[in-house]
């Protein structure tokens, strides 16, 4: 079975089952708690094709993650708006997802840069069982505009092979979800180049999945569509390590996909 079915289920799951909520918004939610999703690498990259996804833009934000940095001038500067609303005036976010993951601050008064580390084990200690790269960071909620969604990473090599479960405590299914997916494969792939791995496996792993109640007719929509073949990502060039990555290393081939679906970005 084509794994975008997996996507589509869940989304057919919260219809049917999920329990109406309020959320932060001025929209409620239907949710549920728990759910599973695996993506072998093999069969293609997974950006949905039951709706048109955009690549160059959803890359450009995993490098900013990447970058550390929580001042979305860069993003407005691609052409990525929807954290305007979040940013306070100065074009910051507090200190979230990069910066936790570059800039941990450790009691001594030091920094923990997590991915940095996560690559040396994978180096240098692949048969770690705790590569793991954490964005919640409690003593930080309350200085970030945003609580974050995806929330850890856990990475494991095994023969050769490089797989990472990706735990979100909360996902915008119809939005948020599809782009979740999408970077975290293509971080998969940066860090499987940088240490000469094969990327095998993306499996993501949520909380709370739910679909805010105005997004429930283009859900429906989109599950009545038949996915097509994942396309092909390729890494391009000799990139030696995590943050010498730019858009242009980044070649996207055959994506076919449905036309896109429009839905109203949900402001916290």
């Amino acid at each position: 079975m084509h794994p975008e079915y997996q996507y589509l289920k869940l989304m057919a799951t919260i219809i049917k089952d999920g329990k109406t909520k309020p959320s932060r918004g001025i929209h409620p939610v239907k949710s549920i708690f728990g759910y599973q999703m695996k993506f072998d690498l093999r069969y293609g990259f997974p950006l949905l094709t039951t709706k048109k996804m955009p690549f160059t833009i959803l890359a450009k934000e995993m490098l900013w993650f990447v970058s550390g940095s929580s001042n979305i001038k860069y993003l407005q500067d691609n052409k990525i708006r929807y954290w305007d609303d979040f940013a306070d005036k100065d074009l910051n976010l507090g200190p979230v997802y990069g910066v936790q993951w570059r800039h941990w601050q450790n009691p001594h008064g030091g920094q923990i840069d997590q991915l940095a580390w996560a690559i040396d084990q994978i180096k240098n200690n692949p048969n770690s069982k705790a590569i793991i790269v954490s964005a919640w960071n409690p003593a930080d909620l309350t200085e970030m505009r945003l609580p974050p969604c995806h929330t850890m990473f856990h990475l494991d090599v095994t023969k050769g092979k490089l797989r990472m479960l990706l735990y979100q405590r909360s996902s915008d299914v119809f939005l948020g979800l599809p782009f979740n997916i999408a970077q975290y494969a293509l971080l998969l792939q940066m860090i499987a180049h940088v240490t000469g791995l094969e990327a095998r496996e993306l499996v993501v792993s949520i909380g709370n999945a739910h679909l805010y109640t105005n997004h429930i007719e283009q859900a429906k929509e989109q599950i009545k569509r038949t996915p097509m073949a994942f396309p092909k990502l390729t890494i391009k060039g000799n990139v030696p390590d995590i943050d010498s990555f730019s858009i242009d290393n980044f070649e996207l081939t055959d994506y076919q996909s449905h036309p896109h679906i429009k839905a109203p970005l949900v402001i916290l």
